[in-house]
């Protein structure tokens, strides 16, 4: 299997992106990747440090997050971006990964490797912790602007994934709202609500915000700026409350003794909502497997979207949600 990443993209590249790369090669041998950007940067990272499985492309340009993303990449068609998803274009690769400009892979993906027929908008998609282990939330940001037409699509899609990637048969599906109760919400959820009731989908109903940390649904359907509001909020939250807890842990050393008793947990506690344990998130929609990394992924995220690419591929993802479209 040969996955394609994005090596100048994200805010530790290419320093993590090469290394990530580096440790997924070194679990898996059937695993190929190839890496696109400046060639002697990321030799320099390399510094000889190679594998037989890693391949390096020059790409000469770079798509940095201040970027207008359609213009970007119309006008750096030289860029490892744009190079690295032509590659899985042509059929050459499975998947592409970047941490880069979320604006041009998400540009990149519909104008070079194009939509599923069927597919109205490709959605952001990634997976938010809960109490029961993590939901997909879809979309998260792709389209802040929707019909009641693209949220039923959002609902196949990301039930599609969930049921061949995590495992789960007839996942349940529900509509961010701001009531349980149908009826609630305005005039796309009313008319969502009633395209995802008359679908085959496990559909649940509406959720609450509030509901959704406890793991109620394991696909969440929103509009972009709705579900780029929640995405930031989780984040947000999860940095503060580490941070909180931190600064109570090492306020005196009767605290220091309690932290080191309860490191364990806390630990365990810390990687259930580290996005690093995720990966990344996918973009559904699109003709060829694209993850959209954390702009901020060290090795650890970066081996992480990695394998979630290859399971992505191994489960045929696409061709299942070709089947529901």
């Amino acid at each position: 299997m040969r996955i394609v990443v994005d090596a100048m993209g994200g805010d530790n590249a290419p320093r993590e992106i090469v290394l990530g790369c580096l440790n997924a090669l070194n679990r898996d041998t059937r695993l190929t990747i190839a890496l696109v950007g400046k060639q002697d940067i990321i030799h320099r990272v390399l510094e000889g440090n190679t594998n037989g499985r890693l391949e390096v492309i020059d790409a000469a340009e770079v798509i940095t997050n201040e970027e207008s993303p359609v213009e970007a990449i119309r006008r750096k068609k030289a860029s490892s971006m744009v190079a690295g998803m032509d590659i899985v274009k042509r059929g050459e690769a499975e998947a592409f990964i970047s941490a880069g400009n979320t604006g041009a892979l998400m540009a990149g993906a519909l104008f070079r490797i194009g939509r599923i027929e069927g597919i109205d908008r490709p959605a952001l998609a990634p997976i938010i912790p809960t109490l029961s282990g993590g939901s997909m939330l879809i979309d998260a940001g792709a389209n802040a602007d929707c019909k009641p037409k693209n949220l039923l699509q959002f609902g196949l899609m990301g039930s599609a994934y969930m049921e061949r990637v995590a495992g789960i048969a007839k996942p349940r599906v529900a509509l961010v709202n701001v009531g349980s109760e149908k009826g609630k919400g305005n005039q796309l959820t009313k008319e969502a609500f009633e395209l995802l009731e008359a679908s085959n989908l496990n559909f649940i109903g509406n959720i609450e915000a509030r509901d959704i940390p406890e793991g109620k649904a394991e696909v969440l359907v929103c509009d972009g700026f709705v579900g780029n509001v929640i995405l930031k909020l989780t984040e947000g939250l999860a940095m503060s409350i580490f941070s909180e807890l931190k600064k109570e842990f090492t306020a005196n050393t009767a605290a220091k003794l309690a932290a080191a008793v309860l490191k364990p947990g806390l630990k365990r506690f810390k990687a259930r909502l580290d996005y690093k344990e995720y990966g990344g998130a996918a973009l559904l929609g699109v003709s060829g497997g694209c993850i959209k990394a954390h702009g901020s992924s060290d090795a650890k995220a970066i081996e992480s979207a990695v394998f979630q690419a290859v399971k992505f591929v191994d489960m045929q993802v696409i061709d299942k949600i070709k089947e529901e479209i």
